[in-house]
């Protein structure tokens, strides 16, 4: 079998110029010609493609690629564990890469782009992307979560202050509702509530009272929400998804 230098081009992905100037530079050396002097190339000719074109790609110059090749100690074995070994090293470089570009990425989407002094002085001891992972994995194909991501990603540092600052005075004065032994039905109670629905709307994605409700139920049912509310008031977990469904009934009924 030979193949024309056309049908050689469209196999390796190649141009003919290249193939040409592979001629002509005795890197690829055709093993036939017709009788009107076209290249005819042979089962042998598109291995040494083949290996030029892996070595090319490993960013090999062409005249290494061809002193490689013409070694006549090495032979394709050699050639083929060579250019295993350069590869599986730059799959392990790429990797390296991707990674270092995926947590950029995460960090971009997260649109927490702030230093680490900087989020201590807007967090303090709270980590903002704490529960992330788990958030992505429960909410991650939802409408709420893609739109709570968009308007993450536009917020400066001072947006991310606000918000901390509306969190500590909602707490300060939830945690003195619950001292002043207000009941969870009680108006003082729902206001809150409410108020606390409107900022995750405000700032995150829209909150519809069913959600709240499903929310409610999470803060107690799930011990890391509820030793995150436990810790501003003991019982305040409790007692806010008291407040949340008291709220919903309210409004909706």
């Amino acid at each position: 079998m030979s193949y024309s230098v056309g049908q050689v081009a469209g196999f390796a992905g190649v141009t003919v110029r290249t193939l040409h100037h592979y001629d002509e530079i005795g890197l690829l050396v055709p093993g036939g010609r017709t009788h009107a002097g076209h290249r005819r190339y042979t089962d042998a000719d598109l291995d040494r493609l083949q290996q030029i074109l892996f070595y090319r790609e490993l960013g090999f110059p062409l005249d290494e690629v061809a002193a490689l090749l013409d070694d006549p100690a090495a032979d394709p074995q050699d050639h083929l564990r060579r250019q295993h070994d350069l590869l599986t090293a730059r799959i392990e470089q790429l990797q390296k890469m991707a990674a270092a570009v995926e947590h950029a990425m995460e960090a971009r989407t997260m649109g927490i782009q702030l230093t680490p002094e900087e989020r201590f002085e807007v967090f303090g001891d709270k980590d903002p992307e704490q529960y992330r992972e788990e958030a992505e994995q429960r909410w991650g194909n939802t409408e709420a979560y893609a739109e709570s991501q968009r308007r993450a990603a536009t917020y400066t540092k001072e947006d991310w202050k606000r918000i901390q600052a509306e969190v500590d005075d909602w707490q300060e004065r939830y945690a003195a509702l619950v001292d002043a032994g207000e009941e969870p039905t009680g108006e003082a109670a729902t206001d809150l509530a409410e108020e606390h629905r409107e900022h995750i709307g405000r700032w995150y994605f829209e909150v519809s009272y069913e959600m709240h409700r499903c929310f409610a139920e999470m803060y107690v049912s799930d011990e890391r929400f509820k030793a995150f509310y436990d810790a501003v008031r003991p019982g305040l977990a409790e007692h806010l998804r008291g407040a949340i469904l008291a709220n919903a009934e309210r409004r909706t009924s």
